[in-house]
């Protein structure tokens, strides 16, 4: 006989109507006078078909025994026979008082958090609490969680913007297809995200700060990562600079159409390094949807795991997403691409190209205008400030000037035809001047050519710096303000 697995109905509901099955032609038709036992080990000779599983199974002679005795007098027999609900339901055997109480305590925390980091998070707490026990699976953490109510409380989020409404015609009238190109450093996906938490700055001020991510399509490996105050273009390109470094030269990069990623200096910065720029359409974040899922995971293990920390700067922040970046996201498999991150790009095939210096990226990553020269004291305008112009180059009329809006003490004078620097320009300085000292013009050149004198850094030094540069150990000082 099989019990109807079309029923529906609970766990226990189930088992009921199953059971019944079994003794309810005993109860419809007692059995003579010693007939009983006979007939029940009629029944255990059987094979059932299991109310959850469909299995075949068998019952003892007892067990039968016990349902029919259970049921006999009463007049509900369904309900005496459902199996009764264990009294220490929801407290999973595995875990002990003080690792449920852990569990609890964690996750009044951070009701926010998913299973697995929960889970992830009770196994640090164990290699230092030894107290707590062993280190129970992450499917009996997830099973007390959930029986004892202890759910994810997602943070709500107001999506009712007009970058979402547009986004949701296009998608309406366009189809979307999921990519992945074939070689490591074919394509880049840049972009910022705004965190979840405030942190303390230098003024004394709490601030929120903004996350620049340089991905891999094809690994999903993040070339860089680094906490910002601002989302200029200067940020921009310090970032994107290091991630050149590490990673080499990317074929193509895909960003969003934010100021700083199409300004000037970032433009034509990619052009000068022959990177090809593909900017997505407004407002769509589905094309960038890989660096969104990275979002994802920045806010829910990440970000979560800093939500006691009342002192959060700059720096920390910082030196805690390069630890995670480094050592759980690279590390960590990848449902997507079926290994970690790391290990794809590793396993290559490469189409990067070596980087250039720092120097070289800097000047790449600047603007190129045309100033008319004043005659009257050989001088241009540049962003409201006038720069001298050497005397040899009097006679030119227009000049082609490189330089970042954000650092005008590195202005160069630039030849039109070959894109080679001439010299730099320096600003006008009315104090020096006012001495009444004149240098002695310099006769006119007929080409903004440099004559290839060597200026600059004597060589031997040129070398010392980059013997210490090969070795690959930081500076021997902190930074403050230099270039």
């Amino acid at each position: 006989m099989s019990n109807d697995k079309h029923h529906v109905g609970t766990f226990q509901d189930r088992w009921a109507r199953f059971r019944f099955s079994i003794i309810g032609p005993l109860l419809s038709a007692p059995p003579e006078n010693g007939g009983l036992k006979i007939a029940i080990t009629d029944l255990a000779k059987k094979e059932w078909r299991h109310p959850i599983s469909s299995e075949p199974v068998q019952f003892g002679v007892s067990t039968i025994e016990r349902w029919y005795y259970q049921a006999r007098r009463e007049l509900d027999p369904i309900t005496i026979l459902r199996t009764k609900r264990r009294t220490d339901a929801g407290e999973a055997k595995k875990l002990n008082t003080a690792l449920k109480q852990a569990i609890r305590q964690q996750y009044k925390q951070h009701t926010s958090w998913s299973y697995q980091l929960h889970a992830d998070n009770i196994n640090s707490l164990i290699k230092k609490t030894p107290e707590l026990g062993i280190m129970p699976s992450y499917n009996t953490i997830r099973r007390f969680m959930k029986a004892q109510g202890l759910t994810k409380i997602r943070r709500i989020k107001n999506r009712e913007t007009e970058g979402a409404r547009l986004a949701s015609e296009r998608l309406e009238s366009r189809e979307v297809r999921s990519f992945e190109v074939d070689h490591v450093h074919a394509l880049w996906h840049l972009d910022f995200h705004h965190g979840s938490s405030k942190i303390l700055g230098k003024n004394g001020q709490w601030h929120k700060p903004m996350l620049l991510a340089i991905m891999d399509d094809r690994s999903r490996l993040i070339c860089h990562a680094q906490w910002y105050l601002d989302e200029t273009t200067e940020t921009l390109v310090h970032g994107f600079m290091q991630a050149l470094q590490k990673r080499r030269l990317p074929r193509a990069l895909m960003s969003d159409n934010g100021s700083a990623m199409i300004a000037a200096e970032f433009v034509q910065g990619l052009e000068r390094l022959s990177i090809l720029h593909q900017p997505t359409l407004p407002y769509s974040p589905y094309q960038n949807a890989k660096q969104e899922v990275f979002w994802g995971q920045v806010e829910g293990r990440l970000m979560a795991m800093l939500e006691d920390e009342t002192e959060l700067t700059l720096a920390l922040l910082n030196d805690a997403t390069i630890a995670w970046v480094e050592y759980e996201y690279h590390r960590k498999y990848h449902s997507e691409i079926g290994c970690t991150p790391l290990e794809r790009y590793l396993e290559g095939p490469d189409v990067g190209r070596p980087c250039l210096d720092s120097s070289a990226l800097r000047h790449a990553f600047c603007t190129e205008v045309t100033r008319k020269q004043r005659k009257s004291d050989g001088t241009l305008s540049l962003d409201g400030k006038r720069f001298e112009v050497p005397s040899q180059y009097r006679h030119l009329e227009l000049l082609h000037i490189r330089y970042a809006r954000w650092d005008l003490s590195n202005v160069a004078l630039m030849d039109p035809h070959t894109h080679q620097q001439v010299c730099l320009l320096y600003p006008q300085d009315k104090s020096a001047n006012a001495t009444g000292f004149r240098r002695a013009l310099v006769p006119p050149v007929n080409t903004v050519i440099t004559d290839g004198a060597t200026k600059g850094i004597a060589p031997l030094l040129k070398e010392l710096m980059a013997e210490y540069a090969a070795t690959g150990l930081p500076p021997a000082y902190l930074p403050k303000g230099e270039k």
